[in-house]
């Protein structure tokens, strides 16, 4: 990957703070003492396998949930390698202590968890983090995830979340980085790097264990664990490249995912497991299944039975199972009927053992209980989880330079479910409390103590959990409207805060209609008939459809699920302290039956003409998005130019770079993400209308200037076809440069023929 990224200064606390660690993460560094430990882990886990009994291989294959008296049991008699779900320090080392003291071969137990945004200073949504389009918000999130998470004995995270989808309704699209596999690859790396650092059997780091393997983000109709059906050109091109990008910065985890890819579940999938993963790629980590995803090969009709689904599973290249018991209670008998060969089970031993002596719980098993304090929520961490917030939010319009507001402004009315709400944290938000969340009324607040702030909800979203929402908005004639428009012509100004609540995005929480929830468009048509100056802030965890919201609004802030800063972020970006500088990494669509609707779609035989009946598109509407990928405005302005590129031809394995001019040209500081598009017009399979190929985000004073310069070799012009096989294939490629994924400046080259 090719790509520089400014690093902002909000971010350098906690960047510099990491900076030793950073640089030991350069893969290769450190090569012979490096080979000499893996030989001495390798040298250990061997001997440890040659001492153990068939029920002990078997038992380190099982993975358990929480900290109840079976997973005691289990622990203290030596039949459980793995437990996730324990977050207190003193339980962890409680079940550890009896595994060391009870067990025969004294076989530490690996703990786990979802850490996927944070552990307890919750940082942004995944899908938010990727809009900075800034490896840099990535770094201090899981530099700071990692260290709190190992404080309690978690030494395995599953994370980071890296499904690429192109389906707004799917809940887990707020996990991830998207639709683009370029960024995704980008962003999936920077947090395997700062999760596991050079050595994660340091104090501070954790195994990272990349999820869901694979093509999960494809479910059919955005319904949460239903098949996915693609082609392998699309497998490989669109949904693997995060994934792969994981494995080459050193994820030695791989979580399986639910779903069926050409109707194989993924847990089930020799091709994705052996072949791929493990063959193509050399992973010589750890496989784990999702939650019960081995009992799930029953359901799915691969597998007749408990034992049948093991036998699946394990021949397919699985090494542990997460909650069902299939293989432990089953694998004696698949060996003794030759189903399963001791050789594959000696394997998957030795995957799991391997990432126990590298994480470092042989050596030290028991955590400092009495330091998790001083480990957690530090001023530091929670001022980058700030900076992260507000560098993670995408101006998505300002009319008339409605944003930001003034200071000096007397009266301000902060409106709608989610202006005092401390309901901000976002699916799988680890083990942060609403306690600590700062609210956006808070936040303003805090922006402008000395103006009069009066907040007035108008109406509720609930949802607990996992839990199905309830809307509980009143009519627009009751008295809740009525109060939000009496605030509202009472202020100056009035800001509009509406979304989702967190249960209504991630996993179990797929939604037919992704318009806002309830009658919230109704408050913002209420807020408008009062004439007074107004903005919206969203709070949400997918892309919604407000063709309504844009049309009635001067000014929208996409703020996502901010974490625990997100009301400071806001307040900061509302009022001018931090100029917006992301852009959405996902498309948003005007409705939901544009769905799936993405940036880079191949050409049709029929591209639209509005002159023409028989081309493609829709009868009833456009069938442009509302905001494209790639989309986000500043409170300043830029201008690209001399897009040239340092040669006229490419050698299929030799490179081109391209250069770019950005100027600010407004009267402001502020950044702007320059985006690198390719096209290959003529090819034996259709390519995107548009590639991502690379990025910069960029820090410029008012008048100043940057050439940029990024680039373009094989991996951004090549593809893989029906056959799994890359190529390079000769003939032009058109370059794009822009600040967005439409428009922007053009040029080509060509690819010479070998």
């Amino acid at each position: 990957m090719h790509i520089r990224s400014a690093r902002s200064r909000a971010l350098t606390v906690i960047v510099s703070a990491c900076a030793l660690a950073l640089a030991a993460m350069i893969p290769g560094s450190g090569g012979a003492v490096a080979s000499s430990k893996a030989a001495d882990i390798e040298s250990k886990v061997n001997a440890l396998l040659a001492k153990m009994t068939t029920d002990e291989k078997l038992a380190q294959l099982q993975q358990m949930v929480g900290g109840g008296t079976d997973v005691q049991e289990a622990a203290k008699a030596g039949k459980v390698g793995a437990v996730f779900g324990v977050t207190d320090a003193a339980q962890v080392n409680q079940i550890q202590r009896l595994a060391m003291e009870g067990s025969r071969l004294r076989i530490p137990i690996l703990f786990g968890y979802d850490t996927i945004h944070g552990f307890r200073t919750t940082f942004p949504i995944g899908l938010a983090e990727a809009a900075s389009f800034d490896p840099a918000v990535a770094t201090a999130d899981y530099t700071v995830a990692a260290r709190e998470s190992a404080a309690v004995g978690i030494k395995q995270i599953f994370s980071p979340m890296v499904d690429v989808s192109h389906e707004p309704r799917w809940g887990r699209i707020a996990e991830g980085s998207g639709e683009d596999p370029y960024l995704g690859a980008v962003m999936a790396a920077a947090k395997v790097r700062a999760a596991q650092g050079r050595d994660y059997g340091a104090p501070d780091k954790v195994m990272a264990e990349v999820k869901h393997f694979a093509a999960y983000g494809g479910a059919e109709g955005g319904r949460d664990y239903n098949q996915v059906d693609i082609s392998e050109s699309a497998l490989r091109n669109l949904y693997l490249p995060p994934y792969k990008a994981a494995v080459e910065a050193g994820a030695d985890g791989v979580m399986t995912s639910f779903n069926t890819v050409g109707g194989v579940p993924a847990t089930g999938s020799r091709q994705l497991l052996t072949e791929i993963l493990r063959g193509e790629w050399g992973f010589r980590g750890l496989i784990d299944s999702d939650y019960t995803a081995v009992q799930e090969l029953i359901p799915h009709g691969v597998a007749a039975d408990g034992a049948d689904a093991a036998r699946v599973a394990l021949n397919a290249g699985l090494d542990m199972e997460m909650v069902s018991t299939n293989i432990a209670t089953t694998g004696k008998q698949l060996l003794a009927e030759h189903k399963v060969s001791m050789s594959r089970v000696n394997d998957a031993v030795r995957n799991v053992l391997r990432v126990k002596f590298k994480a470092g719980i042989f050596e030290h098993p028991f955590v400092d209980e009495a330091a998790v304090p001083g480990k957690t929520m530090r001023p530091a961490d929670v001022a980058a989880a700030r900076a992260a917030a507000a560098r993670s939010m995408v101006l998505l319009k300002n009319d008339n330079g409605a944003l930001p507001l003034s200071t000096s402004v007397s009266k301000i009315a902060v409106v709608g479910p989610l202006a005092d709400s401390d309901d901000l944290l976002g699916p799988w938000s680890g083990i942060g409390r609403r306690g600590d969340v700062v609210t956006v009324a808070d936040g303003i607040r805090g922006a402008v103590p000395n103006a009069d702030v009066t907040v007035t909800p108008g109406c509720a979203i609930t949802g607990d959990g996992f839990d199905t929402p309830v809307n509980n908005c009143p009519e627009p004639t009751e008295p809740g409207f009525e109060d939000v428009k009496d605030a509202a012509d009472d202020a100056d100004v009035t800001v509009v805060v509406v979304g989702e609540a967190s249960g209504q995005s991630g996993e179990a929480a797929s939604r037919q209609n992704i318009d806002l929830p309830g009658r919230q468009q109704a408050l913002i048509d209420a807020v408008k008939a009062t004439g007074k100056p107004f903005v919206v802030v969203l709070v949400n965890g997918r892309p919604l459809t407000i063709p309504a919201a844009h049309d009635a609004s001067p000014a929208i802030l996409e703020a996502w699920f901010g974490g625990i800063q997100t009301g400071n972020a806001v307040a900061d970006v509302l009022f001018g302290k931090v100029n917006p500088g992301a852009k959405l990494p996902v498309t948003f669509p005007r409705y939901v039956g544009q769905v799936p609707l993405y940036y880079n779609h191949t050409r049709t035989g029929r591209p639209e003409d509005p002159n023409s009946k028989w081309t493609s598109k829709y009868a009833d509407g456009s069938s442009s998005p509302l905001y494209p990928f790639g989309h986000g405005l500043s409170y300043t302005s830029f201008r690209l130019s001399d897009l040239s590129l340092s040669a006229g031809t490419m050698r299929p394995n030799g490179a081109v770079t391209a250069s770019v001019t950005v100027t600010n040209t407004g009267s402001r500081a502020g950044d702007e993400v320059v985006q690198l598009y390719v096209n290959d017009p003529v090819a034996t399979i259709a390519q995107p209308v548009k590639r991502l190929v690379g990025f910069q985000r960029v820090t410029l004073a008012p008048g100043a200037s940057q050439t940029l310069r990024f680039r373009i070799d094989r991996d951004s012009v090549g593809f893989y076809g029906n056959d799994g096989k890359f190529v390079v294939e000769p003939g032009q490629i058109n370059v794009y440069a822009g600040a967005s994924s439409e428009g922007g400046l053009t040029s080509s080259f060509t690819i010479a023929p070998r």
